[in-house]
């Protein structure tokens, strides 16, 4: 009796521990939770923050000034993003494909690094003219991702090659989505010329139909080329630009309003040291910023912006969101590093050591681009450092609730 007695003893210890470790817990389990300090914070001001995704517990309220998201690269982490498996060129006929490869984007020294490669390298030059990229993969994780623009299958001939260029784009969108906060990127530009580094945020859902109808925000855009010159300005890696696109349609697009550009300081470009890009995102208005400066607030009312009324009668997709539609939906990060295209490298701009190899309106731009290697691929300098001069590096992204 006495041994049975020590037994249910322990037996009601045991019970009591466990209960008030239960009691402990945290909501959530392995998901997205945000600050510890946060569930027994009793002055908690309820935040208009709202987030979504496999990381955060459905109906998660947030505290103002809660951090709900934050990676710093310690390892990259496949639970926060997901790879784009593509040809498609984003919609400008870039010249990169973005592929799942840690030869392309890994995490190194508590760094995201999205580096760019040859697909020359992998499969030999004679394959740029005459081979096929299929991304019609075996498993899930190796299915395209995109298949407009003919992004699942590309077949190469003497006037249109295959992709030159691998590189990668990540994003969110299944496990972080968010409407209003406060975001922070840290992060490094590339060198190298016709590189296009893009820190965005796309809509989780069309809300309001297709691009730009629903909006999409550019963080952070710049270019690669140290010595790309626009009427007397550096457009190269000495500018950084931060953009608001909306619309109701493709051709009816107000970004031309909300562009903002900012130019460092010589010697303080924007592949020389890290940066910080910024954004307060408010039910009333969006402020961005570059290393804390605030560069413009905009305000709201993105059909008056726009002026879409002067192109007759059309009608506004946002007439049932409110005064901040379309950004009044949640969005994702999107992190990417893109290679020349048609759009977004002036044919004007003057470049040195040498000029643009290609035309926008070249219907074989990809292969004219290809072709001039010999002036663009030594500023890349794949072959010293790993390439690091050509990656973007991503030091952290953070996410508090307003």
């Amino acid at each position: 009796m006495k041994c049975r007695s020590q037994s249910m003893g322990v037996r009601l210890l045991l019970v009591s521990f466990l209960i008030g470790a239960l009691a402990d817990r945290k909501p959530g389990g392995n998901r997205w939770n945000g600050q510890h300090k946060r569930d027994t914070d009793t002055n908690c001001v309820k935040s208009v923050t709202t987030a979504s995704g496999n990381l955060i517990e459905r109906g998660r309220t947030f505290c103002s000034g809660e951090l709900i998201f934050e990676d710093n690269f310690d390892f990259l982490d496949f639970e926060k993003w997901s790879h784009e498996n593509t040809l498609a060129g984003g919609g400008n006929w870039e010249f990169q494909w973005y592929t799942n490869n840690r030869s392309n984007s890994f995490a190194e020294d508590g760094m995201l690094n999205i580096r760019p490669t040859l697909t020359a390298d992998q499969f030999g030059h004679g394959f740029m003219t005459s081979g096929t990229l299929s991304l019609q993969g075996n498993f899930p994780t190796d299915h395209c991702t995109n298949d407009a623009f003919y992004g699942c299958v590309r077949v190469g001939n003497q006037q249109h090659i295959v992709n030159p260029v691998k590189s990668a784009r990540i994003r969110t969108i299944e496990s972080f989505n968010f409407k209003y906060g406060r975001a922070e990127v840290r992060a490094k530009l590339p060198t190298g010329d016709w590189l296009w580094p893009a820190i965005w945020l796309l809509p989780k859902r069309n809300a309001y139909g297709s691009w730009p109808a629903s909006g999409e925000m550019d963080l952070m855009e710049s270019r690669g080329n140290e010595k790309l010159m626009l009427g007397g300005t550096q457009i190269g890696t000495g500018q950084v630009g931060q953009t608001l696109h909306f619309g109701p349609g493709p051709a009816y697009n107000g970004y031309e309003k909300a562009t903002l550009t900012k130019n460092a300081l010589p010697g303080q470009e924007y592949n020389k040291e890290f940066s910080t890009f910024g954004f307060v995102w408010t039910p009333d208005n969006i402020t961005v910023s570059v290393n804390g400066e605030n560069l413009a607030t905009i305000g709201g009312d993105f059909w008056k912006l726009g002026e879409f009324d002067r192109h007759g009668p059309m009608e506004n997709p946002w007439r049932h969101g409110t005064r901040m539609a379309p950004f009044d939906q949640e969005f994702h990060f999107i992190i990417n590093l893109a290679v020349g295209g048609v759009a977004y490298f002036p044919d004007a701009a003057t470049n040195e050591p040498g000029g643009k190899p290609w035309k926008n309106n070249s219907p074989q731009a990809a292969t004219d681009f290809w072709n001039g290697r010999d002036q663009w691929l030594p500023t890349w300098n794949l072959d010293k450092d790993g390439g690091k001069s050509a990656s973007l590096l991503v030091d952290y992204v953070k996410v508090w609730a307003l």
